[in-house]
């Protein structure tokens, strides 16, 4: 039974896209890299396409982090700080749970990002829920980027 990974969002097969790796043993992160050459500029916000999508458990998420070379030498920023990726955004009907990466560049100049440069890690982590949560009860998710709570229950 598959527990977690990352899979090629559908029409992104024949792109080159690589699947995310840990560069050592002791990494926590699963490196991101641009799925498409993309340039930003000073003052700018780019959604910076990834060609993937993540599964995982229903009481787990993937967080995204910025990789500290892009902050310290390259003045991006995550645009939300830290990105969270629910479980029941795999798949989901507007973007087959595409995993864009919300950068902001902070500096003086443009920055280009080439293709297949990392620029964020991914980390898996398993969350708790309060004593009587009904947060699952009939809810599904309905649509992409900020749909959570657009579907059953709200």
């Amino acid at each position: 039974m598959r527990q977690r990974g990352f899979e090629i969002v559908t029409g992104w097969q024949d792109k080159g896209i690589q699947l995310p790796q840990r560069k050592t043993a002791a990494s926590a992160g699963y490196d991101l890299a641009a799925g498409e050459a993309v340039t930003i500029a000073p003052g700018a916000l780019a959604m910076v396409p990834t060609g993937l999508k993540a599964y995982m458990q229903e009481d787990e998420v993937l967080t995204i982090h910025i990789r500290s070379s892009m902050a310290v030498k390259r003045h991006l920023v995550l645009m939300n700080s830290v990105g969270v990726v629910d479980a029941d955004y795999y798949n989901n009907p507007d973007n087959d749970g595409h995993l864009y990466i919300a950068l902001y560049n902070r500096g003086q100049e443009s920055v280009q990002l080439a293709k297949g440069e990392r620029i964020a890690q991914g980390i898996f982590q398993k969350y708790l829920t309060v004593d009587d949560d009904v947060a699952g009860e009939g809810a599904a998710r309905l649509g992409g980027w900020g749909s959570t709570g657009r579907g059953g229950k709200e």
